[in-house]
């Protein structure tokens, strides 16, 4: 894995704008950034990304089987009380996925290592899927890349395939995503491409155009029934609303399903080391409540995570991150070394959530920049990846994404 310096393809910004790319910059700084690339070997992306990331998506679904039996831990990922059987429900339906995206730390000698699963509303998947094909094949055209060079990156084909394996010929799709944001939009748009190309009707709406029939049904802006609703928000903010009272009357299907929930939580991540401890793409990771008293003073754990707690407390107590268990971008992120917060997100837009607490693992320096690998999940497998950094250890909303390649 490395760090190679690229000419900038003259036109790209042109050829963003052309293709809907508007958020190429953002706020007056590069959000798409290809001065730069980052380049892996094709045993890296098999072995350390592709493989692994399948694994742990089953090792995910696994752990939804044990979360929807325990009434203790809905209520400890923020599961409402009114909503643990919609959300219960919704898998023993077996209600299918689309997609999800991993955030791994890797620095090319592996195992790489779960920092979270976007499961439910992960975005970046347009310039993941799309843009930086492109970018690809302009710099082998332009001959900056070797002809040969290739990109870990199958995602539109995947999402084509997943669509026509879940519903038949001409079925019509609804779309939805918060008005007049166009990462949102372009994601959702990414989504209703796969679906059209798969054979779909693929029909958009404004989240806030969305109504209710008055038999029950979601209606979209022009009062068409919605029979299948892929939604750009997330689940935690759903099942605070009204709406999700009427959910399960509707006779609509949402995309992503409502036991999505339970891995778009950063709750998920203690519930996989208690069920997987040691696994080699796992952080140690606790509820915080229940070894908050152990890392401030040496204390003990809660009894039923001491013994995993004591096993992990040494790397711990040098260093560990705090994350609340909703929280996007970043957001409420704090890094502790030897109890003190030496990083810390500004946002505190989630600091009302409950906290795990998550075993530090550096990310590697290239430059001056510390990045992510976003490993796509589309159905049950690894498909694709894309890669995002920025000069702070915590990434967030306005970190550059940076294409990349493979090539012995």
């Amino acid at each position: 894995m490395d760090k190679i310096i690229l000419p900038e393809r003259p036109d790209w910004r042109e050829t963003a704008k052309e293709l809907g790319f508007t958020f190429a910059d953002m706020h007056g700084e590069p959000y798409w950034d290809e001065s730069s690339a980052y380049r892996f070997d094709l045993r890296q992306i098999e072995d350390d990304i592709e493989d692994p990331s399948t694994q742990l998506h089953a090792m995910c679904r696994e752990a939804v089987e044990t979360i929807v039996g325990s009434e203790d831990l809905m209520g400890r990922m923020g599961i409402p009380d009114r909503h643990r059987d919609l959300v219960a429900d919704s898998w023993r339906r077996n209600e299918p996925e689309i997609y999800g995206r991993f955030d791994l730390a890797y620095d090319g000698t592996g195992p790489a290592k779960l920092l979270e699963y976007n499961a439910d509303t992960p975005t970046s998947l347009y310039e993941s899927a799309a843009f930086q094909w492109r970018w690809l094949e302009d710099q082998i055209a332009a001959g900056a890349l070797p002809a040969d060079a290739d990109q870990f990156n199958r995602i539109h084909e995947a999402l084509v395939e997943r669509f026509r394996a879940l519903f038949d010929p001409g079925t019509d799709l609804h779309f939805t995503a918060i008005a007049d944001n166009p990462e949102d939009y372009a994601t959702v748009e990414a989504m209703g491409w796969a679906a059209r190309e798969a054979g779909m009707g693929a029909h958009y709406s404004d989240l806030d155009k969305i109504g209710v029939s008055p038999d029950g049904q979601f209606v979209d802006a022009e009062d068409r029934v919605i029979g299948t609703l892929f939604k750009l928000y997330p689940w935690e903010d759903l099942l605070q609303d009204d709406y999700a009272d009427r959910i399960a009357g509707s006779g609509c299907l949402f995309l992503e399903p409502a036991w999505k929930a339970l891995l778009s939580n950063k709750g998920i991540l203690p519930v996989l080391w208690q069920m997987f401890e040691g696994h080699p793409n796992l952080l140690p990771a606790f509820f915080a409540d229940d070894v908050a008293d152990a890392l401030a003073a040496n204390g003990r754990p809660l009894r039923h995570v001491a013994a995993s707690f004591d096993r992990a407390a040494d790397a711990l107590r040098r260093a560990h991150v705090v994350k609340p268990i909703f929280s996007r971008e970043g957001a409420g992120v704090r890094i502790v070394e030897a109890g003190d917060v030496i990083e810390a997100s500004e946002n505190p837009d989630y600091d009302s959530h409950p906290r795990i607490v998550q075993g530090f693992q550096p990310l590697p320096d290239f430059g001056g920049f510390h990045p992510v690998i976003g490993a796509w999940v589309v159905g049950h497998e690894c498909v694709g990846m894309g890669v995002r950094e920025d000069r702070a250890r915590i990434t967030q909303d306005l970190s550059r994404f940076k294409p990349h390649f493979i090539a012995d």
